[in-house]
């Protein structure tokens, strides 16, 4: 028996039956052959395919909330990531689910995310025409874009758990949908400690009726939120949260919309931002060949359009500023007298 299987067998001695047993994936949109050699199931192969990429890398050069925020402190899309598969990884342990499923679909989420946050995808869907939704570019970077258009082959399991993340389709895995909720979890807490950093937000501003349920700290509500998904989902047989706390997350996402996610101070840059990525896409519109090499063979069958939101969605917010700095901003001249 390989260690591969070894680790497989005691999946089915220590998991919930409810899980997603790594022997039982429904596989790889390319076969792959068992290796002996192999030390690892395939919802690990992936964690490690994930976090090897290039679109991972990117991650912690890519904007959360605070477009270019002054100090070292605030979150990036790299460490919204890390925080998701920690709050993921302590439910799916409690509830004796999938840990390694749910950190590669946490690990993998937020890949297709554009530079400058939302604002980065508000810009490409006007250029585009169409929605342009991270979650469906996510899917799009694990599947074609990674690996000069081979993509990294990831199980059917962590392709959907990423495309359901977010939006409309829902994970058909527990584990998927424990990571829906971890990242409304980790993304609203982490925003308010973000915001009240900037000096936009205090603890005392929370509305007094989703303090009272899910207390009045950073930590408190995390706590708060992680120990009832377990508890009642324990008692459920299902993923859920409780209608008392299910209802203040709602409410608290509902403020931080009001107060942060659409305040000025917040958004302050993100006309610029937007405006910036239109110039942007503009150019390489009309300018194909200044596109990367290996972007050069996508246009001939994604087309000009595609191909460009794909290569913009991949930018770093400094690498924006830099690619827009270089096309646009005069350079000084050297003059000699």
């Amino acid at each position: 028996m390989t260690v591969r299987e070894e680790l497989e067998r005691l999946e089915h001695r220590r998991l919930n039956p409810l899980a997603a047993f790594a022997d039982k994936s429904a596989g790889r949109p390319r076969y792959e052959e068992p290796r002996e050699e192999d030390v690892r199931t395939c919802y690990q192969r992936d964690i490690d395919r994930i976090v090897h990429s290039k679109s991972f890398r990117r991650l912690m050069h890519k904007t959360q909330v605070f477009l270019q925020p002054e100090g070292d402190h605030y979150r990036t899309r790299m460490t919204h990531t890390l925080e998701v598969a920690r709050i993921a990884s302590t439910i799916t342990r409690a509830l004796g689910l999938n840990e390694d499923l749910a950190e590669a679909i946490a690990m993998g989420h937020d890949l297709g995310h554009t530079p400058f946050g939302h604002a980065g995808e508000a810009a490409l869907t006007e250029c585009w025409g169409k929605p342009f939704r991270h979650n469906e570019q996510s899917l799009r970077v694990v599947d074609y874009l990674e690996k000069d258009g081979q993509g990294l082959n990831l199980t059917h399991e962590v392709r959907l758990g990423i495309l359901g993340h977010t939006g409309e389709y829902h994970p058909e895995t527990l584990e998927g949908q424990i990571v829906r909720r971890s990242d409304q979890i980790a993304y609203v807490n982490h925003d308010i400690d973000d915001a009240i950093r900037a000096g936009i937000l205090t603890n005392d501003d929370i509305p007094e009726a989703i303090s009272n349920v899910l207390g009045c700290t950073h930590s408190v509500r995390i706590n708060t939120l992680v120990t009832d998904a377990i508890r009642t989902s324990t008692e459920a047989g299902t993923f859920c949260l409780s209608p008392n706390v299910e209802k203040a997350l709602k409410d608290l996402r509902s403020f931080m919309f009001e107060r942060v996610y659409r305040n000025p101070v917040a958004k302050g840059e993100e006309s610029k931002a937007r405006a910036m990525l239109q110039r942007l896409f503009e150019y390489y519109i009309r300018h194909p060949e200044a596109l990367p090499e290996d972007f050069q063979p996508q246009l001939s069958f994604d087309g000009m359009e595609r191909t460009v939101c794909d290569y913009i969605a991949g930018m770093t917010d400094n690498y924006a500023v830099d690619k827009y700095t270089e096309i646009f901003i005069p350079t000084g001249w050297n003059v000699r007298g």
